[in-house]
């Protein structure tokens, strides 16, 4: 049997929400799925060490549109695939599994919007399937490159070894650097710490910020990683405090506590599907009515931040 699954949205943290779902796909028709996604959302990467997903199709841009409709056809028709699982409401979708000869397909009702991502994957397969589906994200690694990390990172037991999510999609979704280099000076007054600052090379300039904050000797940065290597890094770590991002999402999906700060993203669609993330919001919301335009950095307490930090890290 050969299995086609479509999860086509673009963010690293939608990929690790939808992976229970994918992994509960290959798990109940025992065998290992293909995934039809973005290269952005770092499928690749996530799953490189998963059984559940055996081959990547990347959805790029001559075939996410109109115009690749063809193509996409073509590569879909030659692999001849007997199931297919659209996480989406895309009328395209629908015609194109009807247009390659997939005989059983399955897919979200018509145009579906506006939802809450992980409700409606969960509901989706559990109706599938005819039993309870887990929205708990487990992510896979390799225990080889985990001890290798370890050793090459000096991962050392005596400190605690803390995740900062200083990166983020915007502005407005982004925690100032400053409440960072004052929450890490906090942190480092009451326990030996070591900080791993999850950003990319467009956060160059906050890293370095941080680093030169008295921080040279005590902090790693992600800035020239690649997500395999990174997921490695935060196994060995302790907790996630940050952003909402895909460090957060990656975090979660390894086990690791995470203290996430919302204050411009739904927080209940990109929180709520785990226990792992604890989700800070700006005073006045919860994590029901933060949401996008909610702009609310500037009305995130600082003080709850800390509480929160030094609970879990004590």
């Amino acid at each position: 049997m050969k299995v086609l699954v479509v999860q086509q949205r673009y963010g690293i943290g939608d990929m690790v929400i939808f992976s229970p779902y994918i992994q509960a796909i290959s798990n109940n028709l025992k065998t290992p799925v293909s995934l039809l996604a973005k290269k952005s959302s770092r499928a690749r990467d996530l799953f490189a060490y998963d059984k559940s997903v055996d081959e990547i199709i990347d959805l790029d841009k001559s075939l996410d549109k109109v115009s690749g409709f063809l193509k996409l056809s073509k590569i879909i028709r030659q692999k001849k695939f007997d199931k297919i699982f659209i996480f989406n409401g895309s009328l395209r979708y629908r015609v194109l599994s009807t247009y390659v000869g997939i005989k059983s397909v399955y897919q979200y009702p018509l145009f579906t919007s506006k939802d809450i991502i992980f409700q409606t994957a969960k509901i989706f397969t559990e109706n599938i399937f005819n039993h309870v589906i887990s929205s708990e994200p487990k992510l896979e690694i390799n225990n080889s490159e985990l001890d290798k990390c370890r050793k090459k990172y000096n991962f050392d037991s005596s400190f605690k070894h803390i995740i900062l999510g200083v990166s983020a999609s915007g502005p407005t979704k982004r925690w100032g650097i400053d409440n960072f280099i004052k929450l890490a000076n906090k942190i480092k007054n009451k326990k030996k710490c070591k900080f791993y600052l999850a950003g990319g090379l467009d956060d160059k300039h906050l890293i370095n910020k941080f680093i030169s904050s008295g921080f040279k000797n005590c902090s790693f940065s992600f800035e020239n990683l690649q997500i395999k290597e990174i997921m490695h890094v935060i196994k060995n770590s302790d907790l996630y405090i940050g952003n909402d991002t895909g460090f957060m999402h990656i975090s979660a999906g390894l086990g690791l506590k995470c203290i996430g700060l919302f204050f411009d993203s739904p927080a209940y669609s990109y929180s709520g599907y785990t226990k792992k993330i604890e989700a800070i919001t700006p005073l006045g919301k919860t994590i029901f009515t933060t949401t996008h335009n909610t702009n609310g950095k500037d009305r995130i307490s600082f003080e709850e931040v800390v509480e929160k930090t030094l609970s879990e890290v004590n």
